[in-house]
């Protein structure tokens, strides 16, 4: 699947419109260089087709592409790690 993703910086999130309302990744700013990413939701009717796993891709693509390190409070974004162990280097300490 090839999402939209957009970064809203404002709301801390981010997000993707499905055809069933907003997937969303929501994060918090731990410190200056220091990301916790705290939930991902997805909607009902588009679980098990991918989008959470690609929308927490996509958000720790950006924080390596962005010199952040990345706290993964989101059991989800855990699982995903797990199952992308390249993407580990992202995370803090």
């Amino acid at each position: 699947m090839d999402l939209d993703i957009q970064h809203d910086m404002e709301h801390n999130r981010f997000v993707a419109e499905t055809e069933h309302g907003e997937a969303v990744l929501r994060y918090s700013r731990a410190d200056a260089d220091t990301l916790d990413y705290k939930s991902t939701l997805v909607p009902p009717e588009d679980r098990e087709e991918g989008i959470g796993e690609e929308l927490a891709l996509h958000a720790l693509e950006w924080a390596e592409e962005n010199d952040f390190q990345v706290i993964a409070s989101c059991p989800f974004v855990k699982h995903v790690l797990e199952e992308h162990p390249e993407r580990q280097t992202v995370m803090a300490g």
